[in-house]
């Protein structure tokens, strides 16, 4: 009878799967930190997707009173708001990107289209076509009145071969 348990021992053991080993996690770019600029907000929000686009943003300056290009200054009606952002097309072709779509939402639910000369004058990018897994940083300027705060983007990706009308955008709160 002494092999009675050594007979459930090893039944029991043999139950036992070995522990899978761990995957190793996936290769990342090693990308330099870069320092905030002095009357921005770094930002800490989860990147969040519209379609085959993903948004990452990274930096918020509200209360600009004006802003300065190279041949121009401009002063502001209300305030300028400026959105630091990355954008990433993460699907397969690609995604026709219009920075006109972006509205910025307010304290007051009212929604405000990026601010045309502004984006001239800051050399920000029109309408572009984004290609599949290309990154791209740029600014988006805003003038919205001087008693309201900025709280959420309105991103809207692009059409993609499943929504071609890209009417619904993606709300992110800043």
């Amino acid at each position: 009878m002494k092999l009675l348990p050594a007979v459930v021992a090893l039944t029991l053991l043999a139950g036992c799967e070995a522990a899978a080993p761990s995957t190793p996690a996936p290769a990342t770019y090693e990308l330099p930190p870069r320092q905030v600029r002095p009357d921005e907000t770094a930002l800490k929000v989860p990147p969040a997707k519209n379609g085959d686009t993903e948004f990452t943003l990274i930096g918020l300056a509200a209360g600009l009173p004006s802003i300065t290009g190279s041949h121009t200054e401009m002063p502001a009606k209300g305030q300028f708001v400026r959105l630091r952002l990355v954008i990433t097309n993460t699907g397969t072709s690609s995604v026709l990107f219009d920075p006109k779509r972006q509205l910025l939402v307010d304290d007051k639910g009212a929604t405000h289209p990026p601010d045309e000369q502004a984006m001239l004058i800051k050399r920000q990018p029109g309408q572009f076509d984004l290609g599949h897994s290309v990154r791209v940083e740029f600014d988006l300027y805003w003038d919205i009145p001087k008693d309201t705060k900025p709280v959420t983007l309105r991103a809207f990706g692009g059409p993609t071969i499943s929504d071609m009308k890209n009417v619904d955008g993606t709300d992110i709160k800043l």
